[in-house]
């Protein structure tokens, strides 16, 4: 994240996409088959449209930003402030629905799948987060002054598969993905705002795993 200079204070978030019909909270099954981990942050690739139109996942997509600008009037005030991303896909990968408001939500999502006859398991959504964001100074902004709330169109207030939450530093879990189903969220990013810093750009890089046994 990062803090500027001339009487504004900017702050940016970066991050990292890790490959390693809706009225509810997204939660799809999905058929069996060969053992397979997709998971998207932000714009994502994917072939051939969606998934249920026989699309297949992709490695790539760019690397998306979250990025604020506060003004040096408000500075360190606890005024939360919301954060808006690059992100230009809201999109879902399963059947093409706009699940995602852009540029204020990152989509956050996938699935593991698995063959029917090798019985039951589940997958881990974690986030490697680092202490702090740091300008080119050294000076630091904690990581945990980043959270975000969960949502997605037509979902209503029905609990997300991947919840709100915000950021400490080390390897966070952030959610569990049965195996043979499909789900998807969409985080907005906010600032916490709590402290008086040094200006400048402060940068630093969440990257989000998903791991199946």
């Amino acid at each position: 994240m990062s803090l500027s200079a001339r009487g504004l204070r900017g702050l940016l978030l970066l991050f990292a996409l890790c490959a390693c019909n809706a009225a509810h909270a997204f939660v799809v099954t999905i058929d069996p088959g060969p053992r397979a981990v997709y998971l998207r942050v932000g714009n994502g690739a994917f072939s051939n449209t969606n998934y249920t139109g026989g699309g297949t996942p992709q490695t790539g997509g760019a690397i998306n930003l979250v990025s604020l600008v506060v003004p040096a009037a408000v500075l360190g005030n606890g005024t939360d402030l919301a954060m808006t991303t690059n992100a230009s896909s809201g999109v879902s990968n399963y059947d093409g629905y706009a699940f995602c408001d852009v540029p204020a939500e990152i989509y956050i999502g996938g699935f593991y799948r698995r063959a029917a006859f090798s019985g039951s398991g589940t997958a881990t959504l974690t986030a490697s987060v680092p202490a702090n964001l740091t300008n080119a100074s050294g000076d630091t902004i904690p990581f945990s002054q980043i959270s975000w709330t969960s949502s997605g169109n037509g979902d209503g207030t029905t609990a997300q598969p991947v919840p709100a939450g915000s950021f400490s530093s080390g390897t966070q879990t952030l959610a569990s993905f049965p195996s043979n189903s499909w789900r998807e969220s969409c985080h907005s990013f906010r600032y916490g705002n709590d402290a008086v810093v040094a200006a400048g750009t402060y940068t630093g890089r969440v990257v989000y795993t998903l791991s199946a046994p």
